[in-house]
This record gives C-alpha cells, structure tokens and sequence, in this order.
C-alpha cells in the first residue's frame, strides 16, 4: 500500500492544500481528509495515497514534520490492521521530557535504532508539551535497543524514562494488583492535637513500623492526616481494616486506606464518577422530566401539587439562583408510563402565567447532539424551500429534484487530469447556459432556482446600464464596482457630443486569459458574453473545487453578467458564491439519499 497517514494539522487545512504540498513528490491518487459527520469540521488528519510506493517513501522521508499552516505534519504509513496498532509490539513509552522536545526532536533520537511506524509527542489544549510521547517501531528488537540505550539519559538536561508500552486495560490490572501490595497507609480525619508519637502508639500493635508521620502546617498546626508505612502489606492490610470507619474519642469517624499518588486518587475518582453517571442515567431514564418556562411564584410544593395526578412522583425541584426562580426545574415519577403522561398533558398547559414546555430531561451531551442534528436539518429544509422546484430540461411536463453525484472532498483519478497549468475552458465547445446541451455536459439551468445565492434571470445588454445605474442608488444594495459603473449598453459605448470622455475604465486579469472590460464585455454578443465571464472563472474555481468546477462554474452562469464582473474582481464575493453553490449541490444530495432510503 502507498497509503500515508497525516495527521496534527490545523483545522482549516484542505484536500486541495494537501494535493499542492505532496503533488510535488509523485503522482498522488487519492486525498482525504477526514471530517465530522454532523459539522463537518476536520478531524485534525487526513489520507494521501500515491499511485507508486516509491513516491510514497518518498514523502515520508522528506516531508515529515513539515510545517502546514504553522503546524508541523506527522506523517507515518496508514495501518489499516486495529491489531498492529493495539498489539503493543515495538512499542516504546518516553517520559520525563523537556517540553522543548517536539515530534521531531524525538523522531531524530530514536530513528537510530530502526524504522518508525510512528511518533508522537502527548500535547495539551494549547499545544505545549506534557513530558511524555510514544515511538512505535517497526521492529521489536528496534524497540528493545532504544530501551536499552535511552533509558536514563539526559536529553535537554532531563533524565528520561524508556520503556515498554503498557496499554489502559493492562496498567489498571496491574494497579489492581499492586493495590494488594501497599505497605503505606495514609489517615485522615485526626484531631488537631494528635502528634508524631500518638499517631505511632495507634498503629504499632498492627506490626513493625519503618515510618510515621503527621502533616503540619507553616505555623504549626495539624492538617488532620498524616502516613504510616508498616514492614509487611498484611500488617498494612490488618490496620486499615481495623481502623477504617472508627470513631476516635474527639468523635470524628477515621479514614485510614492506602496511600496513593495524585493523579492515581485523580483518575480512581473520575472512575467511580462515571460509573455513578451512568448509574444515575439509567436509574431515572423515562421518569425524569425537565419542565421549563415556569412562573416566578412556582416554587417545589407548587411543582409537585401540579404533577402529582399523574402518579407518585420521587422529587420535584425548581432551580434557584440567590433565592430567585432561573425559571426551570425537574420532576421525577415513579414509572415511565406516568411520565409520559405527563408530558402529553401538561406540555403547553398555563400554569400561573405562562404555557409549561415539558420534555424528558436528557444528558447536556445528548441535548447537544440532538440539537446539531436539527438544526442541520432545519437548514437542509431551507435551502431545499429557497429553491424551489426544478425542471427537467426537455420533458414534456412535472418537476424532478435532479441526482448529483455526492461531492467527493479528495484528489480521485478523474480529477487528475482537470489539474493544468492552462485552464481548460478555451477548448471546450462553446455552449449557451440553460440549453439542454448545457445540462448534459454539467451545467444545470439554475436561473429560477438559484435565488438562495443571490441569482437573477439572465438580463439582456441592454438593460444592463439601467440596472447599474438603479442598483447605484439603492441604499440596500452593495457598492457597484469601477468596473460594473462603466458597463454601457450596447452600441452606446461612445461619447456623445459635448460630453467628456468615458474614464479609463478598470480591467480584470485572471492569470492565462486576456485583460476582461466593461467596454469589451457590453459590446459583445449575448452569448458571448456568458463565454468571456466563463473562461475567467473557470481557472478561479477550479482552485477551489477542482471536482465541481463545470457544474459550479455553469451555476454561476445564470447570475446577472454584472454580479459575475463584481465576483471576478472581489475574490471573496467569488469565494461566498461558491461555497453556497457548493450547499446547494451537497442539500440536493442529501435529499435525494434520503429519498432512496424511503
């Protein structure tokens, strides 16, 4: 396989920026970049596949950590095998490090000892170090030789732990392990005036002490814990089972168990946490209810008073912040089936002042999830409404929502060969938008339907300076170029009498083609003005959309000629146009998926 995987970039990184970076090494076959399903947003690593390993190769060996986007790129060969990954062989564990010690640095160290699938550096949020990374070898006496010979050096001044790579799962079994092995007990819950010695006398019957200890603090006074570190885990063991749970003579109950580290008590807490979450979930799935939109009088008895015909309910609370109604609250039944009821019947209903919105209460996450979902459907179903009905060109009669291939955000074989230093529009045949010719080579007739975008029917020359000069003094409508001011109409392009000559008039230059002015684009033919826009934009788009390039550039053919000459001399006007001609191709597909699966 001459698959590549690339990964750490930055969110805005496209297909088309990494055809650019690796089209330079060899012939590429595929890009990908991997996305959300629901926002779309990149994953942060992509796929690049090269027709021939040799460039694949390549590419690993001199592009790797190259910056893209002011991030450097981690590129290593795309395992497809789960098992190669999760097996462990080759792995190598590195702590301790500089937080000067990138993915590169680290890479360098360690390609001595043999061939690296991959290597990483453990980053947080802001991208700065946390002190440990992985190298993943190809073989594993490469793995055993870098144990051997890194572990214990300085690198940047830091003494560094190597290691074998010991998966979540394993290490858990082994704390588990090591938990019936402590011989150090940690107390708490002491009285402030218990010391050293007494905290000695407590713990010496359960077997051989070797340290004791209780902690002060700057001004002398007793934290309330301390630790006690015995010979033997049984004698360990026995103490804390005698003690823990005892109630000292000051009253307090005692907490004696073994001693762990910060961040082992961190992550054993975050355990219990969700287990407790999940707990909780499925304890009040389908009797918990979120009830919003409550009057400020309504208090907890009220709440209860008015569900409580439904069926037995286990608790009622309204949310308070300083003693003042946040408005919402929740109600818990006893069955599922009173819950529902519930709902259906007191949705809606006023209560006090205002109509209740009564759900079953859902997980942040949940609700979050849920929400994204609606909301793109709801702009699906908006952008499907704004364009209404499409007519198939050369049927006798009805509407049809036409089948547009799923855009494909990657490099395939076929759009290979659109990528030119020439554009391509100048030897195409010159055909009119809106015929059906059009519609066949990918140009569909858009012209009633494109209004989402900000389309016009097309308007004739001559019309056009009317319109120029009406959009001029429209206080709604967007500043009209140099250019689009000097479009005249035709055969009215010279001065009259006793006028002064027209200003130098502004041109257009798109690399490859001749300088486009108004002059030369009013005085043309019709049709021949849709061609000099469409050979202009052509080269523009297809840097963008290199796969969508005829279908979006034949969309745009249906704007008014003006709005085109506004587009090609402000790039980001070009750039809106198309990426909502891009929605529209992509919420015409989805509808038509979903028409299929009904």
């Amino acid at each position: 396989m001459a698959s590549l995987y690339v990964g750490d970039l930055h969110s805005d990184v496209t297909e088309a920026m990494l055809f650019e970076k690796f089209s330079t090494v060899g012939a590429v076959l595929s890009i990908r970049v991997c996305r959300d399903m629901i926002t779309r947003r990149s994953l942060g690593y992509a796929y690049v596949n090269f027709q021939n390993m040799a460039d694949a190769e390549r590419a690993l060996d001199t592009m790797n950590f190259d910056i893209l986007k002011g991030r450097p790129m981690r590129i290593m060969w795309s395992q497809r095998d789960p098992s190669l990954r999760k097996s462990g062989v080759g792995n190598v564990f590195i702590k301790n490090l500089d937080r000067s010690i990138d993915n590169k640095a680290m890479y360098d160290t360690f390609s001595a000892f043999g061939n690296i699938l991959s290597c990483k550096v453990a980053q947080d949020e802001t991208g700065q170090s946390k002190g440990y990374g992985f190298v993943h070898f190809e073989m594993e006496q490469s793995a055993t030789q870098s144990i051997e010979k890194v572990n214990g050096m300085l690198l940047n001044g830091k003494k560094v732990f190597v290691g074998r790579f010991v998966g979540r799962k394993d290490r858990e079994k082994e704390l588990g392990q090591k938990a019936k092995l402590y011989t150090n007990v940690y107390i708490k819950n002491i009285d402030e005036n218990v010391n050293d010695k007494e905290l000695f006398e407590m713990f010496e019957k359960y077997g051989s002490i070797t340290s004791f200890k209780v902690m002060f603090r700057e001004d002398g006074s007793s934290r309330g814990f301390g630790f006690v570190a015995f010979e033997d885990p049984e004698e360990a063991e026995k103490a804390v089972t005698e003690l823990h749970g005892k109630e000292s003579p000051e009253g307090k109950t005692y907490y004696v168990g073994r001693a762990q580290k910060k961040a082992e008590r961190q992550q054993e807490l975050k355990r219990k946490f969700e287990q407790y979450k999940i707990e909780r979930m499925n304890r009040y799935q389908g009797v918990n209810l979120y009830v919003k939109n409550l009057d400020d009088t309504i208090d907890d008895e009220r709440l209860r008073k008015e569900f409580s015909v439904f069926g037995t309910i286990t608790s009622a609370k309204v949310m308070m912040d300083d003693g003042r109604s946040k408005g919402f609250g929740f109600v818990c039944f006893s069955s599922p089936e009173e819950a529902t009821k519930a709902v259906t019947d007191m949705n809606g209903r006023i209560v006090g002042t205002k109509p209740l919105y009564v759900a079953l209460a859902q997980r942040k996450e949940d609700r979050k999830a849920h929400l994204d979902s609606q909301y793109l459907q709801r702009n699906t179903n908006m952008r499907m409404q704004s364009i209404g009905p499409i007519y198939q060109p050369g049927a006798s009669s009805g509407y049809f929502v036409p089948t547009i291939p799923q855009p494909q955000r990657f490099y395939g074989p076929t759009q290979m060969t659109q990528i030119r230093p020439q554009p391509r529009w100048a030897s195409q045949p010159q055909v009119r938008a809106g015929t059906p010719q059009a519609a066949a080579a990918g140009y569909p007739n858009m012209a009633t339907q494109y209004r989402n975008i900000g389309a016009r029917a097309p308007v004739p020359a001559g019309q056009q300076a009317a319109l120029a000069r009406n959009a001029m003094v429209d206080r709604n409508a967007r500043p009209i170029s140099t250019a689009q001011q000097q479009i005249p109409a035709q055969g009215m392009g010279q001065a009259q009498p006793g006028q002064p000559p027209a200003p130098v008039q502004a041109a257009v230059h798109v690399h490859g083609q001749e300088p486009l002015t108004a002059t030369m684009l009013a005085t043309a033919k019709p049709e021949d003005q849709k061609q000099m826009l469409g050979e202009r934009l052509f080269p523009l788009i297809q840097r963008m959309y290199p796969e969508l390039t005829g279908k979006i550039t034949g969309m745009l053919l249906e704007i008014d000629n003006s709005d085109l000459l506004h587009m090609l001399e402000h790039h980001e006007s070009l750039k809106n146009k198309v990426e909502e001609a891009v929605a529209v191709l992509q919420a015409h597909q989805a509808q038509q998926t979903q028409v299929k699966k009904e």
